[in-house]
C-alpha cells in the first residue's frame, strides 16, 4: 500500500476541514431527534448508509478513486469502518432509543479523547504533551458544563448504559486503528468501502432484531437524507482524513465541541435556552481543545 507523499494540511485548511468536522458531526443528535421517532435505530441505520452509497458509488466511478490493492489493505479499512461505523452508531443509537439521556452518552463518549490520548501514546508512538493532556482535561470539564441539565440519570438501563461504552469503545479503538493501518488509503474509496461494509451488517441485524416499520414523515425523510450525506459522507470522510494527517489526540479533541455546536443547533432549531453553565462550558472546551491543537 503506497502512502502519499505528503499528508500534512496547511493551518488555513486544518482549520476549514475542522470546522466543517465539527458542525456535520454535531449535527448527529439534531438528525437521530428527527428520525428515532419514526423508525427503529438498525432499520433507520441501514437506510441511512443506503442513501450514503447512492453518493458515493457514482462519484467513486467519476473520481476513478484508487481502490484498496490488496486483501489486507481492504481489511482494514472494513475493520476500522466497522469500529468507527458501525460499532460506534450501534451504540448511540440504541442507547439513545433504549431511554439514556444525550446529556449521559455525550458524557460517556466524551472520554474517547482521554482514552485516544492515552493509546495514540503507546500504540502509535504519539507524543502527547503535559499541556495537552491539560487542554483534553479542561475540553471534558467543558463538556460536562455544558450537557449538565441533560443529565439524567434517573431510569438510566443497564442495557443503554453498555451501549453507550459500546460506542465509546467502537469510535476509540476504531480511530487508533484507522491511524495505525488506513493512512495511505484514497478517503473516497475507504468511505465508500466503510458505508457499505457496515450496510451489510446492520441491514442483517435489522432483519432480524426489529420489525422493519417506517412512518414516512417529513421529519423522518429529512433526518433520513441529513445523516445519510452530511454525515455518513461527509463527516466520515472530513474525521478519516484529518486522522490520515493528524495526531490522533489531536483530532478526537475536536469532539469536545460537538455537545457546544449541538446546543447552538438546539437553540436555532427547538427554541432550547442556554444555562449560565452550558455558556461557561463552551469557553472551557474551545479552550481546552485550542490547547490541544495549538
Amino acid at each position: 500500500m503506497v502512502k502519499p507523499k505528503n499528508q500534512s494540511l496547511s493551518p488555513g485548511w486544518a482549520v476549514v476541514a475542522s470546522a466543517l468536522f465539527i458542525f456535520f458531526w454535531a449535527s448527529g443528535f439534531v438528525a437521530a431527534k428527527y428520525g428515532l421517532p419514526y423508525t427503529e435505530p438498525f432499520t433507520f441505520l441501514t437506510l441511512r448508509f443506503l442513501v450514503a452509497l447512492i453518493i458515493l458509488i457514482p462519484l467513486a466511478y467519476i473520481w476513478r478513486v484508487r481502490w484498496p490493492n490488496t486483501p489486507t489493505s481492504l481489511l482494514h479499512v472494513v475493520v476500522s469502518g466497522l469500529l468507527v461505523q458501525t460499532t460506534y452508531l450501534t451504540g448511540v443509537f440504541y442507547g439513545i432509543y433504549l431511554g439514556l439521556s444525550t446529556g449521559v452518552m455525550a458524557l460517556i463518549v466524551g472520554i474517547q479523547p482521554l482514552m485516544t490520548g492515552s493509546l495514540a501514546s503507546s500504540v502509535l508512538s504519539e507524543r502527547v504533551s503535559a499541556k495537552q493532556w491539560v487542554g483534553l482535561g479542561l475540553g471534558f470539564v467543558g463538556l460536562g458544563l455544558v450537557v449538565s441539565e441533560k443529565v439524567d440519570l434517573s431510569g438510566q438501563g443497564m442495557w443503554a448504559i453498555l451501549f453507550s461504552l459500546l460506542a465509546l469503545i467502537g469510535i476509540t479503538i476504531g480511530t487508533i486503528y484507522q491511524k495505525r493501518f488506513c493512512s495511505g488509503v484514497d478517503v473516497r474509496a475507504a468511505v465508500t468501502i466503510q458505508n457499505a461494509s457496515s450496510c451489510v451488517i446492520i441491514c442483517v441485524l435489522a432483519f432480524f432484531f426489529e420489525p422493519l416499520e417506517i412512518q414516512w414523515t417529513v421529519e423522518f425523510i429529512f433526518a433520513l437524507t441529513w445523516s445519510g450525506i452530511g454525515l455518513s459522507v461527509i463527516a466520515l470522510a472530513l474525521y478519516f482524513f484529518l486522522v490520515q494527517r493528524g495526531a490522533a489526540a489531536k483530532v478526537t479533541s475536536l469532539i469536545y465541541l460537538s455537545p457546544p455546536t449541538t446546543a447552538v443547533m438546539g437553540w436555532l432549531m427547538f427554541d432550547e435556552t442556554f444555562a449560565t453553565l452550558a455558556m461557561i462550558g463552551m469557553a472551557v472546551a474551545v479552550a481546552g481543545v485550542a490547547m490541544v491543537n495549538r
